[in-house]
């Protein structure tokens, strides 16, 4: 082989390095491109699992007849459901959980005479019960949301005894000293979701 053939064949081969480096070079930008065109979907859905909303229409409806903050509304349907329709081992229904006698007591003391216990499926019906009864419990115990959300999770009356013991003892109740751990734990779900949720949809919660 001549000196000129060896020269040509390597710089033939240079070239085609060069292509091949190019190509890897193009490529590479097209696939961060691609990355980066498909990172909000990829967070979204990501975040839909993690911390699904919806019905979000409802929520803010409801908010806004029962004076009622939206994130808080969203954090007790995470905590009770975490926004799908369900029935509870103890008979509780839909996204917010209302106990069968709960939502007989509702519907009587807000004109619902039609009402049947399988309209606790309609997202609609259940998300204004739930929301009149956080209403109730918030008016209860004075805007005080962790008292609220342990009645709603425990009972008024076990929150009414409870109240009533910290006073024997000299102290107001804390949610460190409500005795059942499960309500304890619920009273923190709801108030980290409904801080999650208000981060996450500030504009679809209308915040």
């Amino acid at each position: 082989m001549s000196v000129h053939a060896a020269h040509r064949r390597r710089a033939r081969s240079r070239a085609r390095g060069r292509r091949r480096l190019l190509l890897a070079a193009v490529l590479a930008v097209a696939g961060l491109a691609l990355v980066v065109a498909l990172l909000p979907t990829m967070r979204n859905a990501a975040q839909e699992l993690t911390l699904p909303l919806r019905h979000e229409d409802i929520i803010r409806q409801q908010a806004r007849e029962k004076n009622l903050p939206p994130d808080l509304i969203a954090g007790v349907i995470y905590a009770e459901s975490r926004f799908s329709d369900q029935t509870s081992h103890a008979g509780a229904r839909g996204l917010m959980q209302i106990t069968p006698e709960t939502a007989e007591a509702i519907a009587a003391r807000t004109g619902g005479v039609a009402f049947v216990q399988d309209d606790l499926s309609d997202p609609q019906i259940n998300i204004a019960y739930g929301s009149w009864y956080l209403r109730h419990m918030l008016d209860r115990y004075g805007d005080n949301v962790e008292l609220a959300l342990a009645a709603y999770n425990a009972g008024q009356g076990n929150v009414d005894r409870w109240i009533a013991e910290a006073a024997a003892a000299g102290r107001r109740l804390t949610v460190d000293d409500i005795p059942f751990p499960e309500t304890r734990a619920y009273v923190q779900r709801v108030l980290e979701a409904r801080d999650d949720y208000r981060r996450a949809y500030p504009d679809e919660l209308g915040l």
